[in-house]
C-alpha cells in the first residue's frame, strides 16, 4: 500500500537577512524556504531588515536605523524586524526578542536558525520555548577574534539545546571546536540552489552575456560576493598581472574602497570592472561570458561558496583556494568542475587561470564536470526532501 500522505509542517526560519539582502546564507535562507514551501509546508522566515526607510541597503552602515516590515515572497510570509545599528558585526534589534516570543505562544513545529548570527542567538536564548530547534552552522566566527570568544559561550548554550545541528559539508565539523563539542548531534545538509536560472539562461541572461563578451577585453574572469575581508579579492587581484583579459567584480562592500586602491597601485585598474549590485540576469550573464570564475577566499568564514554552485550550473569552472576543513574544496571539486590552489598564493592563482587560456579541452572538461556536479548534488529539491525528513525526525 502507498505511504499515507504525511500533514504540513509549521516552520520558522530564523536568519541574519532575507533577499534582496545579498550573501551565501541569505541565498540559503531563500532557496531552503522556498523549495519547502513548495512541498506544502507553511514557512515563516524572520530576519533582519537589512533596508532603510528610503529601501536603500544599509546592511553596512553602522548607525543606520531600518523599519519593521511584513511582506510575501510566494508563499513564503517574511517578517523584516527593524534595526537600530550594527557595532562589530553585532545587529542591535530589540524587536526580535519580542517578536519571537508572541510566535512561541502559537509554536511552529520547528525553529529552523542560521548562524553565524549573533544577534539571533541572544534573542534565542531568551525565548527557551524555541523548540524543537534545528541550527544550521554555515560557518565559525574566524575573523572577528574578540567577538568570538565573548560569543562563543552562547553559541554552545544555545547550540546543546537544539535537537539537530546540520552542517553544511562533510568537510567542516572537524575543524570547528563548536561542532566537535556537539558531535552526536550533527547531521550534514549541503546548500542547494534552482539551478534553473543558471543552467536554462533566460534571453535576457544571453543577451548581458553577449554584451559583457564584446563590452570588455577578453578573456574575461568573474568574482561574485560581498567585499569583505576573508573573500581576498587581492588575492585575485595580484594574480591578474600575470594573466592577461578584465576581470568582472559582481559586489559591493566595505572593503571595495581599499581594493580598488590596489588595483591602481598593482597597475591593473584599467582592467578591473567594479559592477556593484547586479540583476539576476546580469549575474548569469557573467557566468556564461567569463572563462571562469574566480573565488579566492582565504578562511573558514566561507564554509561552503555557494556562489560556486551558481558557476558550475553555468558551466563555469571556478578557481578555488584550499581552506583548511571548509567546505570549499569539497563543494568545486579540484581537477572535476574547477581548479584549487593553495590559499593566498596570487602566483598560483594566474598559473591555473592561464592554464585554462593555452590548455587544450581543459575548460570544457571542467565545464560539463560542474554541470553534472551541480546537477546530481545541490538541487533544492533534493535539500528540501533531506531537511523535511530531518525535521519529521526531531518533531518525532
Amino acid at each position: 500500500m502507498p505511504e499515507p500522505a504525511r500533514p504540513p509542517l509549521r516552520i520558522v526560519q530564523i536568519g541574519k537577512y532575507y533577499p534582496p539582502a545579498l550573501g551565501g546564507i541569505e541565498t540559503h535562507t531563500r532557496t531552503l524556504a522556498q523549495a519547502l514551501a513548495a512541498r506544502g509546508h507553511a514557512v515563516t522566515v524572520v530576519a533582519l531588515n537589512h533596508a532603510a526607510a528610503d529601501g536603500s541597503d544599509a546592511t553596512f552602515d553602522r548607525f543606520r536605523r531600518t523599519p519593521h516590515a511584513r511582506d510575501d515572497d510566494g508563499l513564503v510570509r517574511v517578517v523584516r524586524v527593524g534595526r537600530w545599528a550594527s557595532v562589530a558585526k553585532f545587529d542591535v534589534a530589540p524587536g526580535l526578542t519580542r517578536l519571537l516570543r508572541r510566535m512561541a505562544n502559537d509554536p511552529p513545529d520547528v525553529w529552523h536558525l542560521h548562524a553565524p548570527n549573533v544577534t539571533a542567538v541572544l534573542a534565542a536564548l531568551a525565548v527557551p520555548r524555541l523548540r524543537p530547534l534545528v541550527i544550521t552552522h554555515h560557518s565559525d566566527i574566524v575573523r572577528q577574534r574578540a567577538l568570538k570568544h565573548v560569543v562563543r559561550p552562547f553559541e554552545a548554550r544555545l547550540y546543546g539545546r537544539a535537537a539537530l545541528v546540520l552542517a553544511t559539508s562533510p568537510a567542516y565539523p572537524d575543524g570547528s571546536p563548536l561542532l566537535r563539542a556537539f558531535r552526536g548531534k550533527v547531521e550534514t545538509l549541503p546548500l542547494g540552489l534552482d539551478l534553473d536560472p543558471f543552467a536554462r539562461p533566460s534571453p535576457a541572461a544571453l543577451t548581458c552575456a553577449n554584451w559583457f563578451r564584446h563590452n570588455d577585453p577578453g578573456p574575461l574572469w568573474v568574482t561574485v560576493g560581498r567585499l569583505v575581508s576573508y573573500k581576498a579579492l587581492g588575492v585575485a587581484l595580484r594574480a591578474l598581472r600575470h594573466v592577461p583579459g578584465t576581470l568582472l567584480v559582481f559586489g559591493t562592500g566595505p572593503m571595495e574602497a581599499a581594493w580598488r586602491a590596489l588595483a591602481v597601485t598593482l597597475g591593473v585598474a584599467d582592467r578591473v570592472v567594479w559592477r556593484g549590485r547586479v540583476s539576476t540576469d546580469e549575474l548569469v550573464g557573467g557566468y556564461h561570458a567569463a572563462t571562469a570564475h574566480w573565488f579566492p577566499s582565504n578562511a573558514r568564514s566561507e564554509g561552503f561558496g555557494l556562489v560556486q554552485v551558481e558557476a558550475m550550473a553555468s558551466g563555469c569552472p571556478t578557481i578555488n583556494a584550499a581552506v583548511p576543513h571548509s567546505g570549499v574544496g569539497w563543494v568545486c571539486r579540484d581537477g572535476v568542475a574547477g581548479l584549487t590552489v593553495p590559499v593566498d598564493d596570487p602566483a598560483a592563482f594566474a598559473a591555473a587561470a592561464n592554464r585554462l587560456v593555452v590548455e587544450p579541452g581543459l575548460r570544457d572538461r571542467l565545464s560539463a564536470g560542474g554541470r553534472r556536479e551541480a546537477g546530481e548534488r545541490f538541487t533544492a529539491a533534493v535539500m528540501a526532501e533531506r531537511c523535511e525528513a530531518l525535521y519529521r525526525r526531531v518533531v518525532r
